[in-house]
C-alpha cells in the first residue's frame, strides 16, 4: 500500500538508486495493490511504441534542434526587441517541454513493446518522474501564460501602436517572463507532493523492479476535484484560450482593414501584415493541437463514459503537445523574413516546408501518464514610423 512516508533502513540499504523521495514497498495482499509490471496488451503497447517511443522522440529530437537554432539566432544583437526577448523564453520553455515528454512520455514507451531500454523502464524512470512531473507542469504554465504575453504584446502593437512605445520594452519583456515563471512555479508547487515511488520484486525478472505511483495526497477527492480538474480546467484551459481567442480575433480584424489597403501600405506595413497572418496561423495550430488535451481533462473532470480505452487518447494527446512545442522553428522560417534572412547566411536553412506550432496538459489519472501542452503566439511589433523606434522582425 502506499503511503507517501519514508521506507525504513532496511528497504533504503537494498542495492537501490539513491533517491530523496518516498519509497513504499508493495504488498500485493493489499486492496489497492497495483503492480509495477506493465500488463497492458500487445494492441496498446504496440500503439504506445508507435506515438511514444518513436514519434515522440524523434519529433522532439528535432524539435529541440530547432529551438536551439532559434535562440541562437533571436540572440543576436541586430535581433533585439522586446518580442524576440519572449520569443526567446518560449524556446527555452518549449524545449524543457520536451525533454520533459521524452523522459516522461518517449523513452518509457519504448521497453513494453520492444523489451528494450529496461533499467530506464523499471529504475531511471520511476525514480526521476516525481521531479520531472513537476518540471514539466512548471513549464507548460509558463508556456501557456507566456504565449498568451505575446499575443496581449501583439494587440498593443498593432490595434494600439502609439502606446507600444511605452508598453513593448525590453526591459518589460524582461520582468513578463520573469513573473510569469515565478507564478508557475508557486502554482504547481503542490505536484511535488503528487508522486511517490513503489517498489516490488519481480519473480518474471528475478529482481527489484520500481514504478511512479500516485500519493495519498494526490489521491485525496478534494484535492482531485478542486485543484486537478476544476483549476487546472479553468487557468490552463478556459482562461488562455478565451483571451487569446480575443486578442487574436481583434488582431485579424486589423489585418484585414490593412489587406484592404494593401496598395498603400509601406514594405514595413507588408512586412508586418505577413507577421500578424503567421500569428494567426500559429495560433490555429495551437488549437487545434490541443482540442484533444482538453476533451481528455473534461472526461476526466465531468468523469463521462466513453466507448473505448481512454490510454489512445493520452498517448495520442501527448504525441500533439509534443508537436506543438516542436515546431515553431519551421514557422519563423517560413514566415520570419528577417529570421529566415539571418538563418540562410549563417547556418544553411533558407527554406522549409510544413506547418505545425506549439503547446502541454495533464491529461490522466497518473502523474507519468499526463500530458503536457504548451501554446506559443508569435507576431513582430508594429511600430509606426516617426512616432516609435524601428524593433527588428523575427
Amino acid at each position: 500500500m502506499l503511503d507517501g512516508s519514508s521506507v525504513s533502513p532496511n528497504v533504503t540499504n537494498q542495492s537501490s538508486p539513491i533517491t530523496i523521495w518516498p519509497i513504499s514497498l508493495a504488498n500485493p495482499n493489499d486492496s489497492d495493490f497495483e503492480s509495477c509490471i506493465n500488463n497492458d496488451t500487445e494492441v496498446i503497447n504496440s500503439f504506445r511504441f508507435i506515438t511514444n517511443g518513436l514519434l515522440i522522440n524523434l519529433v522532439g529530437l528535432l524539435g529541440v534542434l530547432g529551438n536551439i537554432i532559434s535562440m541562437i539566432i533571436l540572440s543576436r544583437p541586430q535581433m533585439r526587441s522586446s518580442i524576440n526577448y519572449l520569443l526567446i523564453g518560449l524556446a527555452r520553455i518549449d524545449t524543457v517541454l520536451i525533454v520533459t515528454s521524452m523522459l516522461l512520455f518517449g523513452l518509457p514507451g519504448i521497453y513494453p513493446y520492444s523489451s528494450y531500454m529496461f533499467n530506464y523502464y523499471y529504475v531511471v524512470y520511476p525514480h526521476i518522474t516525481p521531479v520531472v512531473f513537476p518540471l514539466a507542469t512548471v513549464a507548460q504554465t509558463a508556456s501557456v501564460y507566456l504565449t498568451l504575453v505575446v499575443s496581449l504584446e501583439r494587440f498593443v502593437a498593432v490595434c494600439h501602436p502609439l502606446r507600444a512605445k511605452s508598453l513593448c520594452t525590453y526591459g518589460r519583456a524582461r520582468i513578463y517572463v520573469i513573473a510569469i515563471i515565478a507564478f508557475s512555479a508557486a502554482y504547481n508547487l503542490p505536484r511535488l507532493w503528487e508522486a511517490a515511488i513503489q517498489k516490488e520484486w519481480s519473480s518474471v525478472h528475478n529482481e527489484t523492479v520500481y514504478c511512479p505511483q500516485s500519493t495519498p495526497f494526490r489521491d485525496d477527492p478534494a484535492y482531485r476535484a478542486i485543484y486537478i480538474h476544476w483549476l487546472y480546467l479553468i487557468c490552463m484551459y478556459l482562461l488562455p484560450f478565451g483571451m487569446l481567442a480575443v486578442l487574436n480575433a481583434s488582431i485579424y480584424r486589423q489585418v484585414l482593414r490593412a489587406n484592404k489597403e494593401r496598395q498603400r501600405l509601406s514594405r514595413h506595413q507588408k512586412r508586418e501584415i505577413g507577421l500578424a497572418t503567421m500569428l494567426l496561423g500559429v495560433v490555429v495550430v495551437f488549437f487545434i493541437c490541443n482540442i484533444l488535451p482538453l476533451v481528455i481533462n473534461i472526461i476526466e473532470t465531468f468523469e463521462l463514459r466513453i466507448r473505448f480505452d481512454l490510454i489512445y487518447l493520452i498517448h495520442t494527446s501527448n504525441l500533439l503537445v509534443t508537436i506543438n512545442s516542436s515546431v515553431n522553428f519551421l514557422i519563423y522560417v517560413i514566415f520570419g523574413e528577417k529570421f529566415k534572412s539571418r538563418n540562410g547566411g549563417s547556418i544553411g536553412f533558407r527554406t522549409a516546408e510544413g506547418s505545425f506550432r506549439n503547446l502541454p496538459n495533464r491529461t490522466s489519472t497518473r502523474p507519468y501518464k499526463s500530458c503536457v501542452a504548451t501554446p506559443c503566439v508569435y507576431y513582430s511589433t508594429h511600430r509606426p514610423a516617426k512616432e516609435t523606434q524601428t524593433v527588428p522582425a523575427v
